[in-house]
């Protein structure tokens, strides 16, 4: 049985690979993200000597807070559902969200982002949540945490288009400062 300080670590582990860097374990994606989990398996154990089986890797994937993971229909593949680096094509499609969305940032960001809006950077989207808890928690992850309210209706009149991933999280290509509701105050969030 894994501890859960184990689950977390080899979870990043598969992160990484799945999302930013399969060389790492030396295996390959397909076009839509897609790795064989007998081939992920026997990296784990050959290259980084982790020998868990397809259980205990669907167990940590189920017990993911962040839901990062999904499996193909018959079990064979699986994939990260956001948050690539690599060009993947995830086969989303386009979805209007109903009023507002989220993102958390730190207050670092603040100026730099009434300049330049949000932008995707090394990542295929920028990532929007549909609750400000959820955005928070983001935010937090950069330091002191700040929360940016999206007018995603405005965006889509606008032209920009949005996808739902599996994990509840919201994608699109960028989002303009026009766009961003900011806090009247840098302590409000």
């Amino acid at each position: 049985m894994l501890s859960q300080k184990e689950k977390t670590g080899i979870g990043k582990l598969i992160s990484l690979v799945l999302r930013h860097d399969p060389g790492v374990l030396g295996i390959t994606l397909d076009k839509q993200g897609w790795a064989e989990v007998d081939e992920l398996l026997r990296a784990l154990r050959q290259k980084k000597n982790i020998g868990i089986d397809r259980a205990m890797l669907e167990n940590i994937a189920e017990s993911s807070e962040k839901k990062r993971y999904a499996f193909s229909e018959d079990g064979a593949f699986i994939r990260a559902v956001h948050g690539h680096s690599l060009p993947v094509d995830l086969g989303y499609e386009e979805q209007i969200p109903s009023g507002f969305l989220f993102h958390g940032t730190a207050k670092k960001n603040l100026d730099a982002i009434r300049i330049q809006g949000l932008e995707r950077r090394a990542r295929q989207f920028v990532h929007l949540s549909e609750d400000e808890a959820t955005a928070k928690l983001t935010g937090m992850r950069h330091g002191s945490p700040v929360i940016l309210t999206i007018k995603t209706g405005e965006m889509h009149l606008a032209g920009h288009e949005f996808f739902h991933s599996s994990s509840n999280v919201w994608l699109t290509g960028e989002v303009p400062a026009a766009f961003i509701i900011f806090p009247t105050q840098e302590t409000d969030s």
